[in-house]
């Protein structure tokens, strides 16, 4: 559960959150990348977001796309209003994770798919921080997101 994130994995993140956030148009920046990694790692993920199966992940008309762009900047603007959680409202960001897994279900999520989202997640992290994405930071981004993501798994569940 995130509640049980320790001290060390929640500063990291943080820490390297604020550097994302100093990216211009971070959610934009982030999420293209996001999702044409999740889209390359898991293709059946397209349709969920309303793209044809086949459509290229590197093409024009799937990056310039208003809703391609609008999921992208949405998915990390939901990532950092939970990040900005992390701390004081530990406790309620679990509750709003368990509640958030239930919630995708209806979208066709599966709890399969949520080890590509990290994967996708990683690379698009290690996109925006450089050589700064250590193995350390790494480690820490790997850890909070299977806590999150376990968490909306577990909501899945009870659902």
């Amino acid at each position: 559960m995130v509640k049980e994130l320790n001290y060390h994995s929640i500063s990291h993140v943080i820490e390297t959150w604020e550097q994302v956030r100093r990216i211009k148009n971070f959610e934009q920046v982030v999420g293209t990348v996001l999702f044409q990694q999740l889209f390359k790692k898991s293709p059946q993920t397209k349709v969920l977001f309303g793209f044809p199966i086949d459509i290229d992940t590197d093409s024009q008309e799937l990056l310039t796309s208003k809703r391609f762009l609008m999921h992208a900047a949405y998915l990390v603007e939901m990532l950092d209003t939970a990040l900005n959680m992390l701390g004081p409202d530990i406790e309620l960001l679990t509750e709003i994770m368990l509640e958030l897994g239930a919630k995708h279900i209806r979208y066709g999520v599966k709890p399969d798919m949520f080890p590509q989202m990290g994967e996708a997640l990683m690379i698009a992290l290690e996109s925006a921080l450089g050589k700064d994405f250590t193995p350390t930071v790494r480690e820490a981004w790997q850890e909070t997101y299977s806590e999150l993501s376990g968490d909306m798994v577990r909501g899945m569940a009870q659902a």
